[in-house]
């Protein structure tokens, strides 16, 4: 019996038109314009979709909103009736607990995984600033949280500050994000992904980590299946795609193509 069709699809910002499929997930509390500097740099023979996960900005009132299952079955959804069978995933943080999720349930869906310091990857998370973060608003907030998320030099760039600020402004986005937040970290730990689960997936996976990473540690990065390629980005804390998005781009590149 096939499972009911979800009411609604969430949202995906689509540049370029080329045969290959690179999907784009965001982390908590981001929005499509997370991937802004690094989009643009795929498009040659690609169609690129930066979505925005169920529960934030365009994707807001999507139904259930919040689990990582949800998220995986609405990105599914919404790839099949966009007539996309494969697909590269890239996700960063939360966005990558959904990627590796999705190349779990959906292998054949799955060309590749492109992982930027994922969630799941074990079960230390720093609860007291994601919580921060999801009830920051305002630019000023906004700015501290991801300031207080990046390397210790790093000064968030104002466009992406702007463009959070702005998402926070729709109605009901704070408190669905603190409602997110404290069901994602019962008991001051994240859900984890077993490794023996990981060792599992087929398709070529690279994990991409910066060394100064305040809200998953780097040290997450141990013990990873053999057949996985780790990136170590030396100085770089948690918000990859704004602090080394050149970097990124390169890495994301050499995955998919």
């Amino acid at each position: 019996m096939s499972e009911p069709t979800p009411p609604l699809r969430p949202y995906a910002f689509v540049q370029g038109s080329g045969a290959s499929a690179i999907v784009l997930l965001h982390g908590f509390g981001g929005y499509h314009g997370a991937w802004m500097d690094i989009q643009p740099g795929l498009v040659q023979g690609a169609t690129v979709l930066a979505y925005d996960l169920p529960g934030h900005n365009r994707s807001l009132d999507y139904p259930g909103a919040g689990p990582a299952g949800v998220a995986v079955k609405a990105i599914l959804h919404d790839l099949k009736a966009r007539g996309i069978d494969r697909a590269h995933f890239v996700g960063h943080s939360m966005g990558g607990a959904i990627a590796a999720l999705i190349g779990l349930r959906a292998p054949e869906m799955a060309r590749s995984l492109t992982l930027l310091a994922p969630g799941g990857f074990g079960p230390e998370i720093n609860v007291a600033l994601l919580r921060r973060f999801g009830a920051a608003v305002g630019a000023g907030e906004v700015r501290d949280c991801l300031n207080a998320m990046s390397a210790p030099d790093f000064v968030m760039p104002t466009k992406f500050v702007a463009g959070l600020a702005a998402a926070r402004r729709l109605p009901g986005q704070r408190e669905r994000l603190v409602e997110i937040a404290a069901a994602i970290t019962k008991d001051d730990r994240q859900g984890e992904i077993p490794r023996e689960m990981l060792a599992s997936l087929s398709m070529p996976v690279t994990v991409v980590w910066g060394t100064e990473d305040t809200v998953l540690p780097f040290a997450q990065t141990r013990g990873l299946p053999d057949a996985f390629t780790l990136e170590v980005l030396p100085g770089k804390g948690h918000m990859l795609t704004e602090e080394a998005p050149q970097a990124v781009l390169r890495l994301i590149r050499r995955n998919t193509r």
